[in-house]
């Protein structure tokens, strides 16, 4: 990256009147052009943010945390932008933080930087339960090509290659998920800088139990695809030789007996077809994959 880089602010947001004004006003600070997606708001979001000066792309319905990002990676692609840094609408992330991810990607070993709470140096108000959800999260996405302690922070910096690299589909907050485990199939490199959030939990658009399924769910999707052999292969194999135990205890019992055990025969066989089908679910899906990802 030669001489300044054009960056750009991307921030989706819903219904938050309360609080986009001074996040604009704020974040133009550090960048050099805001863009707000308008993600379906009831309210004045979208009219305020334009007053100020950012520009608002707008949905007509709410869509979703990923849709509306989507829309903003796809304009700032459009406008060929250096690096768009991604940040909340509701306040919780601190735009003055905003150069520390800057300095980081300048740095150009690296096409991703995540603003992580919980580094040393970092802070969250985030509630217990919640925090080691996240950590479970990031524990599942990371990777030898990815390891990252804060999967669902929000507050990022992708560089051009990055923005231009990622072919996104989520339309909600597991949208954060594909873009680590979509970064790592790519090659993209992605470090972490330590920021401070304050968190209010009125601010969540959703409940934590529904938004943590819906996240999770986005995550072993993606796993599932990523790594068939671990995700079907290793319980389809766990199975199988429980399947294997099963049948010698079941043999046993009748020559000793000679009485066969229904309930024995029914979990005997029902571990033999699950782990056949796993094991070959995991074979079939490594198959593609593989196909898949050698097609240039």
């Amino acid at each position: 990256m030669t001489g300044k880089p054009f960056v750009v602010a991307c921030i989706p947001a819903f219904n938050e009147e309360a609080n986009i004004a001074k996040v604009v006003l704020t974040v133009e600070r550090f960048v050099d052009r805001v863009l707000v997606c308008n993600d379906g708001s009831t309210d004045m979001t979208g009219i305020i943010a334009e007053a100020l000066g950012a520009e608002v792309i707008r949905h007509e319905t709410n869509l979703g945390y990923g849709a509306a990002l989507q829309s903003l990676f796809e304009e700032a692609r459009k406008r060929g932008v250096d690096v768009a840094v991604t940040l909340d609408a509701d306040g919780q992330h601190d735009p003055s933080e905003i150069p520390k991810l800057l300095k980081r990607l300048s740095l150009g070993d690296v096409d991703i930087v995540i603003g992580s709470r919980f580094l040393e140096g970092g802070g969250s108000e985030v509630p217990e339960g919640r925090k080691a959800g996240i950590k479970v999260l990031s524990g599942l996405v990371s990777n030898g090509e990815v390891r990252v302690t804060d999967a669902q922070s929000g507050f990022r910096a992708y560089n051009k290659h990055a923005l231009e690299t990622l072919k996104l589909s989520e339309l909600g907050m597991g949208l954060s998920t594909e873009i680590l485990v979509k970064a790592g199939n790519h090659g993209l490199k992605i470090a972490e800088v330590p920021i401070c959030v304050s968190y209010d939990e009125d601010s969540a658009k959703q409940t934590p139990v529904l938004q943590g399924s819906s996240v999770l769910l986005s995550t072993l999707k993606y796993l599932s695809i990523n790594r068939p052999l671990l995700f079907f292969g290793l319980p389809g194999l766990m199975a199988t030789v429980a399947s294997m135990a099963l049948w010698g205890l079941t043999l046993y019992a009748y020559s000793e007996t000679h009485v066969v055990s229904l309930n024995m025969v029914v979990a005997t066989l029902g571990a033999t077809f699950i782990g056949l089908i796993l094991l070959t679910t995991s074979v079939i899906l490594w198959v593609i994959v593989s196909v898949v990802r050698e097609k240039p």
